[in-house]
């Protein structure tokens, strides 16, 4: 039997296809618009999509469905659609549908495209690290101490490294400039401050963390990433082989669970939590339990024994394009709240109030 369009989901795709356009992906944009009408009812795929019980955005499930798309033209599955991928001209959406049409016909393309839609995209997106870093540099600044990572959401970890990344930040240099992760985004405002970063640990947890050694996972990494992006896609296959060289120490659990068990305060180190574009899909309960643990430990710190709360999360729903990106440090004198700037969701480019 036939299943009947999931409303919802259309919308979704529609969605996601201007959210792609403003954020300069007009490809990616164009594929979702396409697959709203484009997928066969009949298909698993349609099924699926026809079944969906979620809240379609919530789940990013436009973005499992391209990046099913992207794996399979990159692994050489899907060649009628790779054709028309970049860096080929931007195809007419009745060039896109008829390619979409013979990959949903093709029956083992099809189930893995529906498999493909069991589990989220997890992008670890790089260049968020040109939005984090200055704000490491300035709790560096502030406390004068080296300091201790803690990522929540961390994915495949990939953003544990990023004080081994080279990034150039308004024309301020930090990390490792010799190493092949390049972040420089496009920098407007002020410098941030020049200080020098030790980091003497790092951890990270995620619900469902990723091994970038494995690559299958770095395949599927690399697919979630929108095919009409090419910077991005050479900036995160060099951040996958940093990985592979220095692994980021992993966890897999819930992230206030792991907050409340791992994060402590000790003299001469400034822990730093943060997360990028990550705690709008916690549960609200594990949000609190974070903002409590956070409190309880930020009343017993002091100018020796520090607390950092460092954030790249959406100001702004109906802003796609723009991340507020937000520091809290506590020295003993309560919380210190910042807004430090705003980034593009990708770090493309940082607009920086300091």
């Amino acid at each position: 039997m036939q299943a009947a369009p999931n409303m919802a989901v259309n919308a979704a795709l529609q969605q996601q296809a201007r959210f792609c356009a403003a954020l300069g992906a007009p490809f990616t944009g164009a594929l979702c618009r396409v697959l709203a009408d484009a997928v066969p009812p009949a298909s698993q795929t349609g099924q699926r999509l026809a079944a969906w019980l979620g809240e379609p955005m919530t789940d990013a499930l436009p973005m499992r469905l391209t990046g099913a798309l992207h794996w399979l033209v990159r692994g050489g599955r899907a060649p009628g659609l790779a054709a028309l991928y970049p860096p080929a001209p931007m195809p007419d959406d009745a060039g896109l549908a008829t390619a979409l049409a013979g990959l949903f016909g093709d029956a083992a393309a099809d189930g893995i495209v529906a498999a493909f839609l069991d589990s989220p995209p997890q992008t670890n997106e790089v260049g968020r690290a040109g939005a984090l870093m200055p704000g490491l540099l300035g709790v560096a600044a502030a406390t004068g101490l080296p300091l201790a990572l803690y990522e929540l959401g961390a994915s495949a970890g990939l953003n544990l490294n990023m004080d081994r990344f080279a990034c150039d930040l308004g024309g301020v240099l930090a990390g490792d400039a010799t190493s092949d992760v390049a972040v420089r985004p496009h920098w407007q405002g002020p410098p941030p401050p020049a200080a020098p970063i030790r980091v003497v640990a790092r951890a990270g947890v995620d619900i469902a963390p990723l091994d970038a050694a494995d690559p299958a996972v770095a395949e599927r990494l690399l697919a979630f990433i929108w095919a009409d992006q090419p910077e991005r896609l050479a900036r995160t296959g060099a951040a996958i082989a940093l990985a592979r060289r220095f692994p980021p120490p992993l966890a897999k659990g819930d992230a206030a669970d792991w907050l409340e068990q791992r994060l402590t305060l000790a003299d001469g180190v400034a822990p730093v939590v943060y997360h990028s574009i990550a705690f709008q899909y916690f549960p609200p309960a594990t949000q609190a339990r974070i903002r409590a643990r956070l409190a309880q430990l930020g009343a017993a710190t002091s100018a020796a024994r520090p607390l950092a709360w460092l954030r790249l999360e959406m100001d702004d729903p109906a802003n796609p394009a723009m991340a507020a990106i937000r520091l809290t440090l506590w020295r003993g004198q309560g919380a210190e709240e910042r807004l430090l700037g705003h980034a593009h969701a990708h770090g493309t480019f940082v607009q920086w109030d300091g």
